[in-house]
């Protein structure tokens, strides 16, 4: 078993980031903690085993030392959304060369 004030300081971050994550994505429920194997076995934690009211812990393979919330919502579909209108705004505009600029082709 790890140290009790290594276990009260992760459960207090796991809380904060609980809260953070409720608090900006108000449509999306937070239901885990994501840590990598190491972190679990390291800190004497259990696959499933619940830390806070509705949260369990779950092994997702992450990188150790960092940990993940996680939840029901689809926070990737979101990012590639607007990865893709950036991208539409920027194919749009169309890039002149005038003499002597530096995309100007020297050969």
């Amino acid at each position: 078993m790890a140290d009790a004030g290594k276990i009260a300081k992760n459960l207090e971050r796991f809380a904060q980031a609980v809260a953070a994550h409720d608090r900006e994505n108000p449509t999306h429920t937070a239901w885990g903690i994501g840590l990598a194997h190491y972190d679990m076995e390291r800190l004497g934690l259990e696959e499933g085993e619940e830390i806070l009211p509705g949260i369990t812990i779950q092994c997702d393979g992450g990188v150790s030392g960092n940990f993940r919330v996680l939840c029901d919502g689809q926070h990737e579909e979101d990012r590639s959304e607007s990865e893709q209108e950036v991208l539409v705004v920027i194919a749009s505009q169309a890039l002149q060369a005038t003499p002597g600029s530096p995309h100007e082709d020297i050969s």
